[in-house]
């Protein structure tokens, strides 16, 4: 799995740029606002919203698997800001409300940044306390995995793109103190002069392209970081390496699993940590279900097993590296192997449960992913039924599983209906008004959708 460790420089440098784009539409936006005709600022706004929108679709169609929240941020605060001062505007012109001359594109002097930074201020909020529950995100787990899933590039992506929403969040803020401090005590409205479009305008921007300057030196500095220490994988790297297909198993006997207590762990090699011990890599392009279970035969040693697929996903900018997991019963009773032909023993189900809910470090960040994606499922199904409502009208109603109930069940485990059921149901508040809407703008409803193609 070293390939994990490492990420692509081309990736890298998209999740920069991803985030230049979106601070750099905000400058535009500002600047535009100021050249052109005080009227054009909603439309200025509403071209850059546009502009941003097809970049996330085209980013949607090619799959590219680099972190977009900070264009979609942009994109919703610029909506935002467009219909907000539209609506404000249009209300002022029918007398409804009183506007100062400076919030009001029809008069002079309109200062766009008095209204468009707190907007966003007050947009980024949201976003940054419903950062995981946004729709581009939870795409993007479902598709890719979640950061445990997705090794190195996982970890950096997760991190850095919250540290990014933190830092627009801080951004607008900070420019909406300053602006209003300065409104509110310094400006004096009977004229602006060149000092006070300082203050409004080109100082907001100065302050965004000093934020875009340290994010360069910040993500150059990473690169340097990381090539010195060989975890990066240049383009010509990845065209030259070979298709790899990984295969974890999970070994199970009744209600215990063989694991391995001593597995070295990539980010921290001084603390061994649980996980299963059948693993393989193969250097092909897909793999026959004969030879997955030839190979789980001959690293166990046992020949009557029952192999069952548990799910797979490409990994992350390599296109043609697969990670699968798959399930090996073994009939009889864990004293019946009490030796496997790799280095482990047998664990039992509620004692790995009890790992994961508590100490989840003492696992393998993929096994404690894998768990995740298994335990969703199951007490999905069990709670609710496939339009999302609840089976057991009694929200106290806490079910468990166990691996017997996994090895009967016909669930696919590859199919992500029911995590998306487990995302949005009929505990959701408003849960029967927000299914319509979907339905009829065309949401993401708990439909199957496979991600693995």
């Amino acid at each position: 799995m070293q390939d994990l460790g490492k990420i692509s420089s081309l990736q890298l440098y998209t999740f920069w740029k991803n985030l230049s784009v979106g601070l750099l539409t905000v400058v535009g936006v500002l600047a535009f606002s100021t050249l052109l005709p005080f009227y054009f600022s909603p439309i200025v706004a509403l071209v850059a919203a546009a502009f941003l929108y097809t970049i996330l679709y085209n980013n949607k169609l090619s799959k590219n698997s680099s972190c977009m929240v900070v264009s979609y941020s942009i994109f919703f605060c610029l909506i935002a800001y467009s219909f907000t001062s539209i609506v404000l505007n249009i209300l002022y012109i029918w007398g409804i409300i009183w506007l100062p001359p400076e919030f009001t594109f029809f008069s002079h002097p309109y200062i766009p940044s008095l209204m468009l930074c707190p907007i966003c201020f007050l947009v980024m909020i949201v976003i940054y306390l419903r950062s995981s529950k946004l729709s581009i995100c939870v795409d993007c787990k479902l598709q890719y995995g979640d950061s445990r899933e997705r090794g190195k590039l996982g970890g950096i992506l997760s991190y850095e793109s919250h540290l990014q929403l933190r830092n627009l969040m801080v951004l607008f803020g900070v420019v909406t103190a300053i602006i209003w401090c300065y409104y509110l005590f310094f400006y004096v409205n009977t004229d602006v002069n060149s000092r006070d479009w300082y203050v409004f305008i080109w100082l907001t921007i100065i302050i965004f392209i000093l934020d875009e300057i340290y994010f360069i030196i910040r993500y150059y500095n990473l690169y340097l970081d990381m090539r010195e220490n060989n975890e990066i994988i240049t383009q010509e790297e990845l065209r030259d390496m070979t298709a790899k297909t990984y295969i974890r198993y999970y070994v199970i006997c009744k209600e215990h699993v063989f694991m391995n207590f001593n597995t070295a762990d990539p980010r921290m090699p001084f603390k061994p940590v649980i996980d299963t011990p059948f693993f393989t890599k193969r250097s092909v392009n897909g793999i026959t279900i004969p030879e997955v279970t030839n190979i789980i035969r001959r690293m166990t040693g046992v020949n009557n097993g029952e192999l069952r697929f548990f799910f797979g996903r490409k990994m992350l900018d390599m296109e043609r590296h697969s990670l699968l997991r798959y399930f090996y019963y073994l009939d009889g009773n864990p004293e019946d192997y009490p030796e496997l032909n790799v280095d482990g023993e047998w664990m039992s189900f509620e004692d790995l449960k009890r790992v994961y809910s508590f100490n989840p470090g003492n696992l393998a960040r993929i096994c404690v992913s894998d768990i995740t994606r298994l335990a969703t499922i199951m007490l999905t199904y069990k709670i609710f039924d496939e339009r999302g409502f609840r089976k057991n009208k009694l929200r106290s109603y806490r079910p468990t599983f166990t691996l017997k109930e996994v090895r009967e069940s016909n669930l696919d485990f590859q199919d992500d209906k029911w995590i998306r059921i487990s995302l949005f149901n009929s505990d959701t508040p408003m849960y029967r008004l927000k299914k319509w809407f979907r339905s009829v703008t065309g949401g993401k409803d708990n439909k199957k959708a496979n991600q693995w193609n």
